[in-house]
């Protein structure tokens, strides 16, 4: 566990440096380093490693602590774990190297047809191919438990670990089909020509999708850590149980917004997805008034009364209360976003300029990464037998992480408002027509330095836990609710209904436009090889 989690957050600071040195060439603060190739190496790398392997091994590590810790069992198939992280870690290695000598800028989305060098995508493949490990762990790991209490309710937090796994490995299924079987061919010089219409479909499988598997273990720490934490309850196991698998369905079916802008996708599908992605704010909906709840609770618990009297008598001294407030008010503000970007009208003002960019931060840098955070400062005592203790610096890093989000994003939607293009390796900010949109760059580079000294803090705070005093932890425990959970029904206790559910909605919401686009002839483009690749 914990090599997975240190091997995230390492290659995590990295994107994060790559990320704050694009925001600088970028601006008028420096002179253009005219080699525009360099700038899309970083955008490669940086999109790669946040996008892939970070969220990846911080939901395979916390899963892995999951079945631990909530099923009381030691992990089965820890020669294979160990197999997974060391097939993600060959693959980043593999990716990576391609990426950084120039030879895949092709950017994390793959970008067809543009076609980078193939280890790259065998990079990719086997850092999916550890992850598939692990969600079969998951799968043997349950089976295991039910076997031993037959009968019984699954621990909410396996219940909701298990349906990121699910998710996971279905969703990666569209990348996964794209690289083996429209782009590798490319790659290894066996084809000439792609279908770059129908590699973006698939990939619009995966596109969105991922965004929910990265929610995943955000959202278990906001379930099963944060009542506990704060000194309070879990309003409802039930209403958890029910976000999750919805969750499940409703993720999948929805990756086409992404595309209203490609003309081989017919107005018909892109509707069809527009009222899926509205759909998927269901269980968020859910959650945040699950969790409202669950905090209220702890803060009457607290002695606070009147309307308003129990948020005063929170304990925002502690991390965990402090980054999920901070979580909730980012994932507000990159939702309300959100809901320009699935209106197909209201898409056309923003498609492809950074307001996007300032949404997907908003979401993934914002509400989840601060409570990937809160849940490694939460199990690190657990997982190294050493106190962490270092209370200030890990509240000044929240709020660094915190207000340099919002510096980084706010001027990014502004930006893409007045029309800036995102992924622009260069602007001429002497054009009057630009000159207005300078000092917005300069401001979200600015926000970016916060990011990097919150990201140092972090690493410090963790490198700190492994060299202080041994302590004898109490048994760990995740958030019970508040009234006992009775015996469920089996839709909520299982995934059977939900798997089916899950893959006939994406088969309905997919299968048509890939067939369609499949039956079509000549749609085939020539390949553009990066960087002198095959």
């Amino acid at each position: 566990m914990l090599g997975h989690f240190w091997f995230a957050f390492a290659a995590f600071f990295a994107a994060l440096l790559l990320g704050e040195w694009q925001m600088y060439i970028r601006s008028p603060l420096t002179a253009w380093i005219g080699h525009p190739e360099l700038y899309y190496r970083s955008v490669t790398a940086h999109g790669s490693v946040m996008g892939y392997v970070f969220p990846t091994l911080v939901a395979m590590g916390f899963g892995y602590a999951i079945v631990e810790l909530s099923l009381k069992q030691a992990l089965v198939g820890r020669r294979w774990a160990w197999t997974g992280l060391a097939l993600v870690l060959a693959g980043t290695i593999t990716a990576l190297g391609p990426v950084s000598a120039g030879l895949a800028s092709v950017l994390y989305t793959f970008y067809p047809p543009l076609i980078g060098h193939p280890a790259y995508y065998i990079g990719v493949v086997l850092v999916v191919v550890g992850s598939w490990i692990w969600v079969a762990l998951m799968a043997v790991n349950l089976r295991v438990w039910r076997k031993a209490h037959p009968g019984e309710n699954v621990p909410l937090p396996m219940f909701a670990n298990l349906a990121g796994a699910y998710l996971w490995a279905w969703t990666s299924l569209g990348a996964a089909i794209e690289i083996l079987f429209l782009i590798l061919p490319v790659a290894l010089g066996f084809k000439s020509t792609i279908d770059a219409g129908l590699s973006r479909v698939f990939f619009s499988w995966t596109l969105h999708a991922i965004v929910y598997f990265w929610l995943m273990p955000a959202y278990i720490a906001f379930y099963t850590l944060v009542p506990r934490a704060i000194g309070g309850r879990l309003y409802s196991d039930t209403m958890g149980r029910i976000s999750f698998v919805l969750f499940l369905v409703f993720s999948m079916p929805i990756g086409i917004h992404h595309l209203f802008q490609d003309p081989q996708v017919g107005s018909g599908v892109k509707f069809l997805h527009a009222v899926f992605t509205g759909m998927v704010s269901v269980p968020t909906f859910l959650t945040v008034f699950t969790i409202v709840a669950s905090v209220e609770i702890a803060g009457r618990l607290r002695g606070g009364t009147g309307l308003l009297g129990w948020v005063k008598a929170l304990p925002w001294h502690n991390p965990m209360m402090l980054a999920a407030a901070f979580s909730f008010i980012l994932l507000g503000f990159g939702g309300a976003g959100g809901l320009i970007n699935m209106s197909y009208q209201l898409d056309f003002a923003v498609h492809n300029t950074q307001w996007i960019t300032g949404h997907f931060h908003l979401i993934f840098g914002g509400a989840i990464v601060i409570m990937y955070f809160a849940l490694a400062y939460d199990l690190w005592p657990h997982l190294t037998g050493r106190a962490l203790v270092q209370g200030r610096m890990m509240k000044a890093q929240l709020w660094l992480w915190f207000v340099g989000m919002i510096v980084l994003t706010f001027p990014w939607h502004v930006v893409g408002v007045m029309g800036m293009p995102r992924r622009m390796a260069y602007f001429d900010y002497s054009n009057p027509e630009l000159a207005a949109q300078a000092i917005g760059v300069v401001i979200t580079f600015c926000g970016g330095l916060l990011l990097v000294a919150s990201g140092l803090l972090f690493l410090l705070v963790l490198l700190r836990g492994h060299r202080s005093a041994v302590v004898d932890l109490p048994e760990f425990r995740f958030a019970q609710p508040v009234h006992a959970t009775g015996r469920l029904p089996v839709a909520l206790n299982g995934y059977a209904l939900w798997l089916v559910l899950m893959i006939g909605v994406s088969v309905l919401n997919y299968g048509y436009p890939i067939a369609q686009l499949l039956a079509l002839k000549e749609t085939s483009v020539p390949a553009v090889p990066v960087g002198g690749a095959p």
